[in-house]
């Protein structure tokens, strides 16, 4: 059945029916789906005030709008449930599968360490493996994700734990969120000496909505002023009450300098993971997981962390990760020493991949190379469908007007040395709000040295390129010096995340305020020959000021506007300035309407200041 014509357009009507779309969806795409000409939905688009192409990525609300208005319901398919239908069509799933009971067998906790920043979360996972991290670590700050197993000791048996270390700033809250996703235990540090904390409250948020335990690790308990009772005290309030106090929480005091209580909060995550969690997982299913991190290394190319949590992932497996695919050429601990094989919950750094995958990212083994490449050629397209949506500023006929006229927009390139710290610093430029006049955009980014291609592309579009832990290379430094690109570069996010704000700030046009110099009442009237009549005036207050814009009221009301002061006398001295109560001469240029009561009001238009 048709619907009603809209401007001479007919289209099919839905009558409720449903329709799922992708997202970032075109109007062919819907156009196919509901047998309807894409000129006809262009057309029906317009009418509603959007102005969209037929092949361009359209976002959610314009198509529900569309839908709406011609009686179809859209529908358009999460991320999620979109990757979940494309591996069904290669008969693939990503969960738990059931499997003999046989091919189970325990796993280690995955823990991971939250807490706000300086109370020293890097410190303790440095004390508990012996490994110098924060040295490495720019401001001693953790800037991105790492993943790290440690073995412990509980009555007589040696056990495995899983680490990851989440970055420690409150802009990295993507970050902590997708941690908190891959984890059993979450360890919340918190400072003795400090207290609870705002970015505290954040990761036990975090924490409480992925439904983990929690064990709270009461750090700097060796400090002058360390009060680990007010710590218990000031948790009650979110919810964990201390296992002395009658609760449920395990509380352990530590120090990460003297290392005291280290081997009790390794014995309270394995306690926890025992009374609270059925650690055990399938080895012998097709081995997933998900990405820690991604980076590029000059020797190696491509490599990404990865932790697997079910099946066993072994050399010369086809992987797809993300958008990135690739057959496992090598496995590599944290240390850097070869693996053979990775047994669910064990974190390991895997070289073969084709591309960097992003941080967050599932990774499954396939049977075949073919079908790896061909699930990450989709996984591209999808996800450049959606950022291309989510670019498209909606331009309503009402806004033509403003928007034919010149847009202030920054444009970036985002070059980073993993994958996660990229995603991460994006997200948290995005969020950075300064005018509805001003935007920023991300035009490109990627791990990995700044090569010719970057440069080149911010010549295209007059981009600043940002590169965090990594350089300009060879010809890409020459090719930005000679052409006076702006390549900034950066080792502490949030260094990164004020410079661009202050810049977004520098290119809002200057909003200027009236401010008032002076006023002077005419007296008398002078005709000078050459020059015109001049104001002999008295200055009633402030300051008369040669060259400053002026006007002229006369009983209450402007007569003039926009004049100037062009010549100020006293007696027969030029001046420069003629304060409150001195008498002087005041020329306004070619105006010459001026009166005996007339007066004279000086002001100048000052920058003001934006918060």
């Amino acid at each position: 059945m048709a619907a009603p014509s809209m401007g001479g357009v007919s289209l099919p009507r839905g009558n409720g029916q449903t329709v799922r779309l992708p997202r970032g969806a075109s109007l062919t795409d819907l156009a196919e789906r509901i047998n309807a000409q894409p000129a006809a939905l262009v057309t029906a688009l317009f009418h509603l005030g959007e102005m969209v192409t037929a092949t361009q990525s359209v976002n959610d609300e314009t198509l529900q709008l569309l839908g709406a208005e011609i009686g179809w319901v859209i529908q358009v398919v999460s991320p999620e449930d979109e990757d979940r239908e494309l591996l069904e069509t290669f008969d693939l799933t990503f969960g738990d599968e059931e499997g003999d009971e046989e091919d189970w067998s325990a796993r280690p906790p995955v823990v991971t360490v939250m807490g706000h920043v300086d109370h020293g979360k890097t410190k303790l996972l440095d004390a508990i493996r012996d490994a110098n991290v924060v040295a490495r670590e720019a401001g001693g700050i953790t800037q991105h994700i790492g993943a790290y197993q440690v073995v412990t000791e509980l009555d007589g048996n040696e056990r495995p734990v899983t680490f990851i270390d989440t970055p420690g700033h409150e802009s990295f809250t993507a970050m902590r969120a997708r941690g908190a996703k891959v984890t059993d235990i979450v360890i919340l540090v918190v400072a003795a000496d400090d207290g609870v904390m705002p970015q505290t409250v954040e990761a036990l948020n975090h924490a409480q909505a992925a439904e983990v335990p929690i064990v709270v690790a009461v750090n700097k308990v060796d400090k002058e002023g360390a009060n680990p009772a007010k710590i218990r005290q000031q948790l009650t309030e979110y919810g964990l009450v201390a296992e002395e106090y009658g609760g449920e929480t395990m509380f352990v005091d530590v120090s990460a300098i003297t290392r005291q209580g280290l081997d009790d909060l390794l014995a309270a995550v394995l306690l926890t993971a025992d009374a609270s969690l059925d650690l055990r997982a399938n080895t012998e299913q097709d081995p997933q997981g998900v990405v820690i991190e991604g980076k590029l290394d000059k020797g190696r190319g491509p490599v990404a962390t990865v932790l697997v949590q079910r099946g066993t992932l072994r050399q010369g497996d086809s992987i797809v990760a993300g958008d990135a695919y690739g057959r496992v050429r090598s496995l590599l601990d944290e240390h850097g020493n070869k693996l053979k094989e990775a047994l669910p919950a064990r974190p390991v750094q895997v070289v073969g991949l084709t591309s960097v995958p992003r941080a967050g990212d599932t990774f499954l083994v396939v049977d075949e190379d073919r079908v790896a490449r061909q699930i990450a050629d989709r996984r591209q397209a999808r996800i450049r469908n959606a950022q291309n949506a989510s670019m498209r500023k909606r331009i309503s006929l009402e806004d033509l007007d403003a928007a034919l006229k010149e847009t202030r927009q920054l444009n970036l390139i985002i070059k980073g040395d993993n994958s996660g710290t990229v995603e991460a610093l994006e997200e948290a430029l995005m969020k950075i709000e300064v005018d509805d006049e001003i935007s920023l955009r991300v035009i490109h980014r990627g791990v990995g040295g700044i090569t010719k291609s970057d440069i080149d592309l911010a010549l295209a579009d007059d981009v600043i390129v940002l590169g965090f832990n990594v350089r300009a290379e060879g010809q890409a430094t020459e090719l930005a010096n000679r052409e006076g690109v702006d390549v900034r570069y950066y080792t502490v996010i949030y260094q990164a995340i004020d410079e661009i704000e202050a810049a977004l700030k520098g290119m809002l046009k200057p909003i200027y305020e009236e401010v008032q110099l002076g006023t002077a009442e005419v007296r008398e009237v002078f005709r000078v020959p050459k020059i015109g009549n001049v104001a002999g005036s008295l200055v009633r207050s402030g300051t008369i000021v040669r060259n400053s814009k002026a006007r002229l009221i006369r009983d209450g009301a402007v007569v003039a506007d926009n004049l100037s002061v062009e010549s100020l006398r006293r007696f027969k001295d030029d001046a420069t300035e003629v304060r409150e109560g001195y008498e002087c001469g005041i020329g306004l240029g070619s105006f010459n309407d001026i009166k005996v009561d007339d007066v004279i009001e000086t002001f100048e238009m000052r920058e003001k200041p934006r918060d």
